[in-house]
This record gives structure tokens, C-alpha cells and sequence, in this order.
């Protein structure tokens, strides 16, 4: 695995999961996907939008913790055609080219066709199946070769906020020792109306597909090194979770993952979807003993947390 896929599988996630990018033709064979992708892609070469012709079809001002605000919200704002399809530059370490946020990118609420059948009722559900399934983990990318065993992985279907305030469905692999815990974490999420674009399982195909440095999405498990590193991640184990990659990306040195988020790294204006020091997110996770990668010193990991702090 290149250094790159340490971080960037759940940004990656997103894009591969709508259908939107095109694998490598080297890539192994992508697994099954309950449901078809979002809109229809354009070409690369499309025209970017102007800024004006941006905040025409974005929501009006967020609350200050990231969450949704009615009436502003209800619909979200427009992925533009060319979402998940430019392919950057890559150096020698696997990481894209760090460019600055496209317009159509600065004040991100896209909602995206969810990737698991809805979950029966209105408001929070969740579905809990420890073990995970055969057919889930095949998806995933576990081997024999991972720090957990399949029978220490539990399947995680739940609820939540789209940023078209409606409620969506998504699914996570986790620790089967903090599958309840994080569920409730994503309850809390539900009950203060933060935004999601996507909540998914990375898989192998994600892991190994060019940087667009676009993608964006909430998940857990993650068989991988840390990055720059060889011993294994937290998410290796299924106990770290990362939210919203884009409005929350992660920052050190020059590297910025996603690589077009760096008009993220901007925290005192915040846009729908970010974690924020007084937020709901923080407080749902710090209530099952978990931290943030925000409070780092060496590096900023804005959409990390862990229930050992790494």
C-alpha cells in the first residue's frame, strides 16, 4: 500500500462508492453496491462555476457548530459535474497535488445517493450485526493479514442528517467491543442535526484509485498503516472514526488530505458539516471516551477520533 492510502481511503471512498471515478485498470474487482450512483457525471473539462453562480444554490449561514439550521437548509447545494473525476498529479509518495479549493468546493453540502437500503421508521435507527457478515467484510478491506480478527469486527447500519436535511442510511465496520458506544456517538449526531455526506465501508478498490482530492466520507475501519509510519492505524482495529473528511481534513506540513480541502483548514468560518471545539460532534464522542485528532500539536486531523487518542 503507498503512503498515501494511510490517510486518504475514506476520502477516496466517497468518490469510488457514487460510480463517479473510474478505477485503474490494475485495481481488484469492485465488490458488490446495493445501489447505483448519484447524478451523471460530466466531463473534466466542464466549466467551473463562478463564485456568485456558487452561493446562488448553496445554503444560507450555518449555526456556529457546523450543524444544520432551519430554514436555511433543505436541500443542500449542487455537486458539479466534474466531481471525483479529475485525476491530480501524484509525487513520490502517493499524495495529490495540494491545490486550492475549486469554488463549487468552498461551502461543500452535497447530497449523494446513499449506498445501503433505508433503514424502516422517521427518526434514528440502527442495526448492529456482530460478527459482520461474510458478504460485508468481502467488501471491505480486511484480510488474515489485518490486527483484528473477522469475528472482532461488528457491521453497523444507522441514520442520519443529509445535508439536504432529510434522513439517509449508512453502514461502518467497528470494533465489535465499541459498536454500542459509537452508536450512540451517531445518535447524538442524529439528535443535533449534523450534516453527513456519506457514511460508508472503505474498500480495497478505494484504497488503490487515484487521487481526485474531492472525495468525502464518514467511516471507520480501515486496514492500514499510519501514515509514514508501519505499525498499524487505529481505524486497522476498528476503533477510530473519521467524519466528514472534506469539511474536516487532515494537515501537516504541506500535505493536506483531501487536496483540495486547504479552504477547510480555515476553522474559525464555519461552514456545515465541520467539527468544531464546542460542537455536538466532540461532545459525542468525549461522552464515550473517545478524542479528537483536532487537538494534536505535531499535525491537525480535523475529522479524526479515537478511543485511545491516536
Amino acid at each position: 500500500m503507498r503512503p498515501r492510502r494511510a490517510l486518504a481511503g475514506l476520502a477516496l471512498a466517497a468518490a469510488l462508492a457514487t460510480g463517479c471515478t473510474t478505477p485503474p485498470a490494475t485495481a481488484p474487482p469492485e465488490g458488490p453496491s446495493p445501489t447505483a450512483g448519484p447524478t451523471t457525471p460530466g466531463s473534466s473539462a466542464s466549466r467551473e462555476p463562478t463564485d456568485d453562480e456558487t452561493a446562488s444554490r448553496t445554503p444560507g449561514p450555518a449555526s456556529t457548530d457546523g450543524t444544520l439550521s432551519e430554514p436555511a437548509y433543505g436541500r443542500g447545494s449542487t455537486p458539479p459535474p466534474w466531481l471525483f473525476q479529475r485525476k491530480l498529479p501524484e509525487d513520490a509518495d502517493g499524495f495529490g497535488e495540494v491545490r486550492p479549493t475549486p469554488p463549487a468546493l468552498r461551502r461543500r453540502a452535497f447530497t449523494l445517493v446513499d449506498q445501503v437500503p433505508a433503514l424502516p421508521g422517521h427518526g434514528y435507527a440502527s442495526r448492529i450485526e456482530s460478527p459482520a457478515p461474510d458478504d460485508v467484510l468481502a467488501r471491505s478491506t480486511w484480510s488474515r493479514d489485518c490486527p483484528v480478527g473477522r469475528d472482532e469486527l461488528a457491521w453497523l447500519r444507522l441514520t442520519f442528517w443529509g445535508f439536504d436535511a432529510r434522513r439517509h442510511t449508512g453502514e461502518l465496520l467497528v470494533n465489535a467491543s465499541v459498536a454500542a458506544d459509537v452508536d450512540r456517538a451517531f445518535r447524538r449526531l442524529w439528535e443535533a442535526r449534523f450534516p453527513l455526506e456519506q457514511v460508508l465501508i472503505v474498500r480495497s478498490i478505494d484504497e488503490e484509485a487515484p487521487p481526485t482530492g474531492d472525495g468525502n466520507g464518514t467511516g471507520a475501519f480501515v486496514c492500514r498503516s499510519v501514515t509514514g509510519g508501519s505499525s498499524f492505524s487505529q481505524h486497522a482495529y476498528g476503533l477510530a472514526i473519521d467524519v466528514n473528511t472534506f469539511q474536516n481534513p487532515y494537515h501537516k506540513d504541506g500535505v493536506v488530505l483531501p487536496e483540495l480541502a486547504s479552504s477547510y483548514l480555515d476553522r474559525r468560518r464555519v461552514r456545515p458539516g465541520m467539527v468544531t471545539p464546542e460542537g455536538p460532534v466532540i461532545a459525542a464522542f468525549r461522552d464515550i471516551g473517545w478524542s479528537w485528532g483536532g487537538d494534536w500539536t505535531t499535525l491537525k486531523d480535523y475529522q479524526h477520533f479515537s478511543a485511545n487518542g491516536r
